[in-house]
């Protein structure tokens, strides 16, 4: 069973370093440390593993290190930066899997540039020696990109022309999205096997500032020092550990403090249910939010919600439907989210929204049906309506005994989907920021008036509850796999493209494509022939 956990005591690839506002991510992959068999992680090539403890990492400079303003990538190894994901590990993967480890590197790289935006977290790649593939795109991710100019330091995207593939986890998007490097210049630069030195890759684009070796350091450490100044991160305040999560794993399913999941195997589906706070426990200031650190229920919950994610999508590929439930006390979570907003302007707060809005993404680019099952004793509010909200359809109970929704001020920002619009927003299309709907904030709504306001689905009475519920969930079981993913894929984001949605809509279905193409993955194909002779194609277009 692939786990997504892990600690810095564990790390095999990566050395984490901190000191004032700077921390430094050293990259030394363990040849022998791949996750799976078969292949060696040669030249700091990295697979699921290397990746895993990354997003590890960042996290633990979000919340244990609030000092750290910039966050330094580099490598552990002389004359490699890192050539890209691991060739062996790709050839051999089955298709899911690659196309998992493509998504899951996606997320982490996109949670870099969410931490820049909006957490005043910087991020620095100082290139030294070969730099190529999903290396050159994880310094794409960073605020800046610097680079060594000696006679053997390149950068490249050599996937086209050495493995018949696609660089999958946004090289392409970034390159003329984000960097706005010339169409024409990122074509040569994308079909040129053998990359570039620090002169053109300057005068392109494709890196920000270059230096001779011996002022490299120095530009370095001058650049961190830039960015560090304007992050508004704190000094002098202690972090907040992330210790293991109090996870079980059985086998119908696993059970978290705050979350339950329930594996029908028969059903092809998962119910995922979502305990509210406690209003007991919820801490009105910031000293004793931060005395439950991880334990304050946004953070814990959030945490819980992204492993059971990740575990699902690794573990239970048959598994097509995920029933979305809560249980609790709606004004418990109306209270939270007052707490929230009253502290939003708070470091660990804002990381702890941050978490929260990358764990909601994360949900929305799982390729499984969401259904939303909204019943008596549910707690569908504020931040947990925003399940309701990402779900492809939601059910709220009607009836006089019927259940009750509300909106809170996280449905108006600071969980914004990937095309940085709010859910409210891109459900309706509307013009206004908060859909017309911020007059109801922080009140209950009953299922005819959720109904009548668009927030809901459908809205079965007491009678037909169970049925209906019964009917849909074995409808969906019945349909293609393939189709659903693409049809969900295609509705959840609807409006203006960003460069997120790019990548996991338009680059994640091609590249899925080219990986089940005999070209990059039949025997004779690109991936399965590299380092043993040419690949045979089949040159017709297709």
């Amino acid at each position: 069973m692939i786990t997504f956990d892990t600690q810095p005591a564990h790390y095999q690839h990566w050395r984490l370093s901190s000191k004032g506002a700077v921390a430094r991510l050293a990259l030394d992959v363990a040849e022998e440390g791949g996750l799976d068999e078969g292949y060696r992680l040669k030249l700091n090539s990295y697979d699921l593993g290397v990746d895993i403890e990354l997003a590890d990492a960042l996290n633990r400079i979000r919340f244990e290190h609030p000092e750290v303003r910039v966050v330094i990538f580099e490598s552990g190894k002389e004359r490699v930066f890192c050539a890209g994901a691991n060739i062996g590990m790709l050839a051999r993967a089955s298709h899911p899997a690659k196309v998992d480890f493509c998504r899951f590197t996606n997320e982490t790289r996109g949670g870099i540039e969410d931490s820049s935006r909006k957490s005043g977290l910087k991020f620095i790649a100082a290139i030294k020696g070969a730099c190529a593939g999903g290396g050159y795109e994880l310094a794409l991710c960073c605020d800046e990109i610097l680079m060594v100019d000696d006679r053997s330091t390149t950068i490249s995207l050599p996937e086209v022309p050495l493995l018949g593939v696609l660089p999958g986890t946004g090289g392409l998007t970034r390159l003329t999205e984000k960097r706005r490097v010339r169409r024409d210049l990122a074509d040569l630069f994308c079909t040129t096997a053998e990359g570039v030195r620090a002169p053109r890759a300057k005068d392109w684009g494709l890196v920000d500032f270059a230096a001779a070796p011996g002022e490299f350091d120095a530009l370095v450490a001058a650049r961190a020092r830039a960015l560090a100044e304007g992050s508004d991160r704190p000094s002098g305040e202690d972090g907040v550990a992330l210790p293991p999560l109090a996870r079980r794993i059985g086998e119908g399913g696993y059970r978290y403090s705050h979350l339950k999941v329930a594996i029908a195997r028969e059903k092809r589906a998962a119910t995922l249910l979502f305990a509210g706070p406690e209003e007991s426990r919820l801490a009105e200031n910031i000293d004793g939010i931060l005395k439950a650190g991880a334990l304050w229920w946004p953070l814990a919950v959030a945490r819980e919600l992204d492993d059971a994610l990740l575990l699902l999508r690794a573990n239970e590929p048959e598994i097509g439907t995920l029933l979305l439930k809560t249980e609790g006390s709606l004004p418990a979570v109306l209270h939270c989210e007052e707490i929230i907003e009253r502290h939003r302007g708070h470091w660990f707060v804002r990381e702890v929204i941050g978490f929260l809005r990358r764990a909601l993404q994360r949900l929305e680019v799982t390729p499984k049906t969401l259904f939303a099952l909204i019943d008596k004793g549910s707690c569908f509010a504020g931040t947990l309506f925003e399940l309701a909200l990402a779900a492809d359809r939601s059910y709220m109970l009607g009836g006089r005994e019927g259940a009750r929704i509300a909106l809170g001020p996280r449905n108006f920002g600071g969980l914004e989907l990937l095309n940085g619009a709010t859910r409210l927003k891109s459900r309706f299309r509307a013009l206004a920021p908060d859909a017309g709907l911020s007059p109801l904030c922080g009140t209950p709504l009953e299922a005819e008036e959720a109904l009548a306001k668009g927030l809901v689905t459908l809205a079965p009475d007491e009678l037909d509850w169970e049925e209906e519920i019964r009917l849909a969930i074995e409808e969906r079981a019945s349909l293609s796999p393939d189709a659903l993913s693409g049809l969900e894929a295609n509705l959840r984001f609807a409006g203006a493209e960003s460069l997120e949605t790019k990548v996991f809509g338009r680059l994640s279905a091609w590249q899925n494509w080219i990986f089940a193409r005999p070209n990059a993955t039949g025997e004779k194909g690109a991936l399965k022939s590299y380092g043993g002779g040419r690949p045979s194609f089949d040159w017709r277009r297709a």
